[in-house]
């Protein structure tokens, strides 16, 4: 039997006393010294973020986040221009200049040929727009005009416009508008003539044209002094 001095089994014993307090230690602050992960009890961490463990979360996203995300990109609303948050803006009530001043359209117009008041070799007749609906609708500008066979093929060229500052005229239920639709008589300037079945009128702005019948006899359609001229339109039916 080996002999150990007291002192030095004093000393072996105060030695694994503190080994064994540093386990105890190392146990009681979550500490793995094999280096397995602690241990974490639900919901009271959360989750790691890309890898990285950390005690913050990235927020939440939200109710509306959520929803946008779900609905496709075809399916939302990108709103009108000017309009706070991309929302259609709010309905307003109708102005006056909304209501009733907007154009006359083909099918609110009849048209008519007056007439007509030669002077000088010229043939001047006047064309008028007649408003025939129940509201009011306005004209400015030039017409369009063509003359047409009974076939409904044109017959001339287009007509010309003479100068002239256009108007807004309002046309009130019953109301009209005139043109003058000038051209030199054939038979003293030598041009090409034809008699026409019928006059085309189309209000500014549409495409649609009215039809008249036509009673004016023979108009120029080629050569020399041939055009036909329309003037600006006016209120009434004639000068």
């Amino acid at each position: 039997m080996v002999y150990t001095p007291r002192s030095a089994r004093r000393g072996a014993l105060l030695v694994g006393s503190v080994a064994v307090l540093g386990l105890l230690t190392a146990c009681g602050n979550g500490t793995d010294v094999h280096g397995s992960p602690p241990v974490t009890a639900s919901g009271t961490a959360a989750p790691a973020q890309d890898g990285k463990s950390g005690s913050a979360s990235a927020p939440a996203s939200t109710p509306s986040d959520s929803a946008s995300a779900s609905v496709p990109v075809a399916a939302r609303s990108s709103g009108s221009p000017g309009t706070p948050g991309g929302g259609t803006p709010p309905a307003t009530a109708p102005t006056a200049a909304t209501a009733g001043g907007t154009r006359c359209h083909t099918s609110e117009l009849r048209a008519s040929v007056g007439r007509n008041d030669p002077g000088a070799g010229q043939e001047n007749f006047p064309v008028v727009l007649t408003n025939r609906s129940g509201r009011t609708c306005t004209l400015r500008g030039y017409p369009g005009a063509a003359f047409v066979n009974g076939s409904g093929g044109q017959l001339g060229a287009d007509p010309r416009r003479e100068p002239g500052s256009p108007v807004t005229v309002t046309l009130r239920p019953g109301q009209s508008a005139w043109t003058g639709l000038t051209f030199s008589n054939p038979g003293i300037s030598g041009a090409r003539q034809a008699t026409p079945s019928a006059l085309l009128v189309t209000p500014p702005d549409e495409r649609d044209p009215l039809k008249v019948a036509w009673s004016g006899g023979p108009v120029p359609v080629a050569g020399n002094a041939s055009s036909v001229r329309l003037t600006v339109l006016s209120p009434g039916t004639g000068p």
